[in-house]
């Protein structure tokens, strides 16, 4: 099969499944629904290893697919980009979607949704692949939309509930924030190089570097500073960064599959895909790199704390989420795009893994998602809870997991780098390390050791809990089926292997190539390189090193107050006071979002319909009018009486008048 046939067989092959299993649902059944969009994806996936090694063989391809339309000097076309960055981005995506699908099998088999659901996943893997597979702005633009449309579907896919609804149009209404940056940044963009395609805009930058545009008046400002801003602002919506992070713990309302395709390889990394492809950009503004640096660090350290007072299990993913993405965002501000862009494949497998378990413990607990009422659960769900556990060591940065490799390497990076805010991004992820080590254990004690909680809490389920709960009679929990518990196993293995397995060519041998740009007076990685002596080095350094430490404290702290003295968190919590209300309330963004934004909207909407609407409106300019007419109307009606002698008079006053008028003339 011929290469560029491969290329198109990528994204189209999950939209085909989409449109069979959405369209034609009601003829091919469940079953066949789910053949379609499956073998979409594993089609997908299998083009993605062919490409991966062909790629690695030396070749790439950059160019259109397909003209939309051409204006003046401009086309607007669909194209491909096949780089080692894209190609390892459609690997990480085909892959973790393959493993949703398949477990959205075991877990929706009840859902009267089923077919649409699968038509929604595989629409949204589509939209994924072509937004790491473009090579221009407008296709980039094309996939970052259709991921925000489809992801407003899935996450209020259970649309009888009022809180999906609710973070469907927040997650959409956030996320239109960002994409205003966004759209504003390629305008420029559009502007000032004429081109829309990444390669013309990366090679005609640099004579731009030190160019300057006056926003406000007497205030010049560096051009590619506000356009790498404007584009970050985009990132920031996709990837929820502080402050636009508030939609993302909200759309855990969403079936379980879909938090973890949102929250681990897709969506929410579509932004920091985005940063890391325009490198050559951000490489000619100190000033953006600063700020993308202190928004991650803001984010990963803040979020990690919410984590620690969450009971939804998901919502403790969530927020694990949201402080990991701001680790990717530090590293990309630090200039290690290849540290982020590894962290962020090394997050997709463990951060996936944690989801679909989760989402296990879900099923087994009849739809009950409060951690208060769970315990126990390792001795009947073993799979669940090894991979849970694998899940969690790599999460916390334990070696040899995963996450160990890529989170020490961010950390490194950003203790290395000179720009303004590394000291206070260094701070920030060194102290989450604790943080996330303690909520994530807090969460594998609280739901697979300590006594059995649920049997006492059979009459209901807790705030959050999903559609058609069923929680009748003593819930007796069970290991879940196995299109549940192997999508889990496929997960756990790279989530242990990943890290040293591809940390020396990812990070040190130079894969990513021409893909990413680094300026030399930058290039973190390159210094930390100096001192790359091989894996094993690098684990006995991580050992020794303060992040290991404080991962181990973390664990330790959360096995001492779950597992040793269950009553102190509650003292700590009635201790704690303000602070836990503070982190409780989320830091009041969610309550001032509403109060400013969403009251001022409807403020504003009111005050318009009561002057604009009922008082010009329809006051003046319809009612108005009408009364004018009635006015007239009644001033010329006293004027057709209907007797002879009035209409003489009038004859008489006329000719009078006539008269008078000529005589005058």
């Amino acid at each position: 099969m011929d290469i560029k046939t491969l290329y198109l067989l990528v994204p189209l092959a999950p939209l085909a499944g989409a449109i069979l299993a959405g369209l034609f649902g009601w003829a091919i059944g469940r079953r066949g629904a789910h053949t379609v969009t499956i073998a979409g994806v594993a089609v997908a996936f299998l083009a993605s290893v062919l490409i991966f090694q062909d790629v690695l063989a030396g070749n790439t391809y950059n160019g259109p697919v397909y003209t939309w339309l051409v204006s003046g000097d401009v086309s607007f076309e669909i194209g491909f980009l096949i780089d080692r960055l894209s190609a390892l981005m459609m690997l990480v995506v085909t892959f973790v979607s393959l493993m949703v699908h398949v477990y959205t099998i075991g877990y929706m088999a009840d859902d009267p949704g089923y077919n649409r659901f699968f038509s929604y996943i595989s629409l949204f893997t589509f939209s994924m692949l072509m937004l790491v597979m473009s090579n221009n702005f407008l296709q980039l633009f094309f996939g970052w939309e259709a991921v925000g449309l489809v992801s407003y579907l899935l996450i209020g896919f259970w649309y009888q509930r009022e809180s999906a609804i609710y973070a469907n149009l927040k997650a959409f209404l956030v996320n239109r924030v960002g994409d205003l940056g966004f759209l504003l940044g390629i305008g420029l963009i559009l502007a000032w190089f004429g081109s829309l395609d990444y390669a013309q805009v990366f090679q005609t930058a640099p004579q731009y570097a030190n160019h300057t545009v006056t926003l406000i008046p007497g205030e010049p400002w560096q051009l590619m500073t506000v356009i790498c801003i404007l584009l970050f602002i985009g990132a920031m919506g996709k990837s929820a960064q502080f402050p636009l992070h508030v939609w993302l713990p909200d759309s855990m309302e969403g079936p379980t599959p879909i938090s973890a395709l949102i929250h681990a390889a897709t969506m929410v990394t579509a932004g920091i895909f985005m940063v890391a492809r325009m490198s050559p950009l951000f490489e000619l503004s100190e000033t953006a790199l600063s700020v993308v640096m202190v928004i991650g660090a803001i984010t990963a350290f803040f979020m990690a704390l919410l984590g620690l007072v969450q009971h939804d299990i998901k919502r403790v993913v969530a927020y694990s989420t949201l402080s990991q993405l701001g680790y990717m965002t530090v590293a990309l501000g630090a200039s290690a795009y290849a540290a982020s862009i590894f962290h962020l494949m090394t997050h997709a497998f463990f951060k996936a893994l944690l989801f679909l378990a989760a989402g296990s413990v879900i099923i087994a607990m009849h739809h009950e998602q409060d951690m208060r009422r769970m315990g126990g659960l390792k001795k009947y769900m073993p799979v669940t809870y090894w991979t849970a556990l694998v899940g969690s060591l790599a999460l916390a940065g334990i070696p040899p997991f995963a996450g160990f490799f890529s989170k020490d390497a961010i950390i490194e990076a950003v203790g290395a780098s000179q720009l303004p805010g590394s000291g206070i991004a260094y701070l920030a992820v060194l102290a989450g390390v604790f943080i996330t080590a303690l909520y994530t254990f807090r969460m594998l004690f609280l739901t697979f050791h300590g006594p059995e909680r649920f049997r006492q809490h059979h009459h209901g389920h807790p705030e959050g809990g999903d559609e058609h709960a069923h929680a009748h009679g003593p819930v007796e929990p069970r290991e879940s089926p196995w299109t549940v518990t192997v999508p889990l196993v496929l997960l756990a293995i790279p989530s242990v292997f990943a890290g040293w397995a591809y940390i020396e060519p990812t990070l040190f041998g130079g894969y990513f190539g021409s893909s990413i740009v680094v300026a030399p007076a930058h290039d973190v990685l390159g210094r930390l390189a100096e001192h790359w002596r091989g894996v094993p080095a690098f684990l006995q350094h991580g050992v020794l090193a303060l992040p290991f430490w404080l991962a181990v404290a973390g664990i330790a702290t959360a096995w001492f107050l779950y597992m040793v003295r269950r009553d102190l968190p509650e003292a700590i919590r009635r201790k704690a006071g303000i602070l836990y209300t503070v982190l409780e309330r989320k830091y009041g963004l969610d309550d001032f979002n509403d109060w400013f934004f969403a009251g001022g909207a409807r403020l504003v909407g009111g005050r318009l319909w009561r002057w604009g609407d009922a008082r010009v409106i329809d006051g003046w300019l319809v009612n108005g009018s009408a009364r004018l007419v009635g006015a007239v109307a009644g001033l010329v009606r006293h004027l057709q009486s209907g007797y002879i002698y009035h209409y003489a008079f009038a004859m008489i006053i006329g000719v009078v008048l006539l008269a008078t008028w000529f005589v005058r003339g």
